[in-house]
C-alpha cells in the first residue's frame, strides 16, 4: 500500500458521500482513479517543507484530488456538495465532542489559553501561513491569518473553491459552543485579505 492509498482509507467520510451519490461500482472506479491523482500530487509537490506537509497531505491534496477526478465525472456541483457534505459530517463529529468538554468547569478558559500555543505550533511560517498574533487579554484570542496553503494550493490546482469549504468549517467547530463566543468578519477563501480568528468567552 502506497501513500496516497494510506491517506485515503482516513478518508471514510468523504467515500460514504461518493457512495451516497452513486452506485457503488461507479463510486469504487472513482475513489481508485482519485486516489492514482493523488499519488500525481503528492510527488508534485513533494518538496513542500515538512511543516506544509501537515496540511497539503493529510487535508489540501485528498480533498482536491476527490473533487477533481469527480468533477471531471459529475460536474463542479455535484463534486463540490460531495467535499462539503464530508466537510459538514466531519465538523459535526468535532463539534459535539467538543460540546461536552466546554460544560466541564473551567473548560472554556482553558480551551481559549491553548488557542495561544496550538495555533502557533498549526499555522507558523513554516507551515506554510502568515498571521498577525494580537496581544494576549484575558478571556480572549485573537489572531489574523494573511496567506495559507489551503489558499494558495488549491488555487495552484485550479479548485480555489475549495478554499472556503475549510475556512468554513472553523465556524462549524467553534461557532456554537457552549460558554464561548466564535467571532469572524472574513476569509482568504471568501475574497477578504484575512482570515481573522477572535475567540472569547461568553
Amino acid at each position: 500500500m502506497n501513500h496516497a492509498e494510506k491517506i485515503m482509507r482516513k478518508k471514510a467520510v468523504i467515500k460514504a458521500e461518493l457512495d451516497r451519490a452513486l452506485p457503488r461500482a461507479r463510486s469504487d472506479t472513482l475513489w481508485r482513479e482519485a486516489t492514482a491523482k493523488l499519488d500525481g500530487l503528492l510527488e508534485r509537490y513533494s518538496a513542500l517543507p515538512r511543516g506544509v506537509h501537515m496540511h497539503t497531505d493529510s487535508r489540501i491534496l485528498p480533498s482536491a484530488a476527490v473533487y477533481l477526478t469527480v468533477k471531471d465525472a459529475l460536474g463542479p456541483e455535484k463534486a463540490y456538495r460531495i467535499i462539503e457534505d464530508a466537510a459538514i459530517q466531519g465538523c459535526a463529529e468535532i463539534e459535539k465532542k467538543l460540546r461536552k468538554l466546554m460544560r466541564l468547569p473551567g473548560m472554556p478558559d482553558l480551551f481559549i489559553k491553548a488557542w495561544d500555543p496550538l495555533t502557533k505550533k498549526m499555522f507558523a511560517a513554516g507551515n506554510g501561513f502568515r498571521n498577525v498574533f494580537y496581544p494576549k487579554r484575558k478571556g480572549e484570542y485573537r489572531m489574523d491569518i494573511t496567506a495559507c496553503p489551503y489558499c494558495r494550493t488549491f488555487t495552484e490546482l485550479g479548485c480555489p473553491e475549495l478554499t472556503k469549504i475549510f475556512c468554513e468549517n472553523d465556524e462549524r467547530i467553534y461557532g456554537r459552543l457552549p460558554g464561548l463566543v466564535f467571532r469572524r468578519t472574513g476569509t482568504l477563501g471568501k475574497g477578504a485579505e484575512r482570515c481573522d480568528f477572535h475567540l472569547r468567552k461568553a
